[in-house]
């Protein structure tokens, strides 16, 4: 299968070409069916440029059930089956897409929310000011061992704290709440007259999140309704592979171009480093290299001498040979069975005590020079 594509063509009929479970990621951005019906008008008079696109027709409910039916099972059939889905919609549709997917098996892992900090006003004054569109994650079945970088989403996570708490290195978990301005200025492509080039841009940074926290370098990133190719932009940035497909070729043209002008950049975000679990090692090998030595007292923090060192890493404790966790618990009347040793258990180096958590990442460290 070939990658880093785009293909100009209809999506229903290019996403039957596609094998079966093959691609790591799916990001849609499919027809609204808006039913904008007239002209609106902005509180200036002038008339407000909204999606009233071709591809965004459907005469019926049920046309646009059987139109997303059919691109949801392509999408399904050609997932891994570790693989995520992303789909935005407004309350035009989010809701009809979310019941069609559960039909065909999806599992859904969140709903979340792009909250617009720019969104456009409701000129007429007649409702509330539309100011989100909803996303749903879901993956191929319930079963699914999908991809999702936590500790690089709190890296991402903005949100939720200000500018003073992130420097201080305050991270909390990401929400389902995301505020994102929609594009404009130099982010919104323009057309040789400098009119918008497409009605429904997504904003980069939108994408970059979307793609770096649900996969993983390398894997393939399939976009059914490409439009400007933000999504190819953001994979190609962070080292992903992507399969576009769009039938309009205007836009496979400029997108090419846009494209053309990303690179990669290496980073802790691109290789989800926030991520990356750390080198599993025993008590025996770090004996063997004299981390730790045999027969030396294990202490509690408080500096209490409890327990010694045996040869395969476990602790002789009144005369019982327990492994440290197990150990620990006994020692500190925990009500579980086993608490983290590493969390515990100090030694003596020069007369002071060390956490023995802080000689396992001395020696993790020794690992990665050699």
């Amino acid at each position: 299968m070939e990658k880093n594509v785009i293909i100009n063509g209809n999506s229903l009929e290019e996403l039957k070409k596609i094998r079966d479970n093959s691609i790591d990621l799916v990001f849609a951005d499919p027809p609204y069916w808006m039913r904008v019906d007239g002209v609106l008008k902005r509180n200036n008079g002038i008339d407000y440029d909204g999606c009233s696109d071709d591809w965004d027709q459907f005469n019926t409910l049920e046309d646009y059930e059987i139109f997303t039916n059919k691109w949801l099972k392509e999408c399904h059939r050609i997932l891994k089956p570790n693989g995520s889905i992303w789909v935005i919609g407004s309350m035009q549709c989010i809701y009809t897409i979310g019941a069609l997917m559960l039909k065909i098996g999806y599992w859904i892992i969140n709903d979340v929310i792009w909250h617009k900090k720019n969104p456009t006003p409701n000129f007429k004054g007649t409702r509330l000011n539309n100011a989100h569109e909803t996303l749903i994650w879901a993956v191929k079945s319930k079963n699914s061992k999908y991809t999702f970088h936590y500790k690089t989403a709190k890296e991402l996570n903005r949100d939720s704290i200000n500018e003073i708490e992130y420097l201080s290195g305050i991270r909390k978990q990401m929400g389902s709440i995301w505020r994102f301005p929609v594009c404009s200025g130099n982010e919104r492509l323009k057309d040789i007259n400098g009119n918008k080039l497409h009605s429904t841009q997504k904003p980069l940074e939108l994408l970059e999140r979307i793609i770096a926290i649900s996969s993983n370098k390398e894997d393939i990133i399939l976009d059914p309704f490409g439009g400007t190719m933000t999504t190819a932009v953001a994979a190609k940035k962070l080292g992903r592979n992507y399969i576009m497909i769009e039938q309009d070729s205007k836009y496979c043209q400029y997108g090419l171009e846009r494209i053309k002008n990303t690179v990669y950049m290496d980073s802790s975000i691109a290789n989800a480093a926030y991520d990356n679990k750390p080198a599993k090692v025993s008590m025996e090998e770090m004996i063997l290299k004299k981390y730790f030595i045999l027969g030396e007292m294990f202490y509690l923090k408080n500096g209490k001498e409890e327990a010694r060192l045996c040869a395969n890493g476990k602790l002789n404790y009144n005369g019982q040979i327990l492994d440290m966790h197990t150990c620990a618990a006994i020692v500190k009347n925990s009500k579980a069975d086993r608490l983290n040793g590493f969390d515990v258990w100090y030694v003596k180096r020069n007369n002071k005590l060390v956490a023995i958590s802080n000689i396992r990442e001395e020696y993790r460290k020794s690992l990665q020079t050699l």
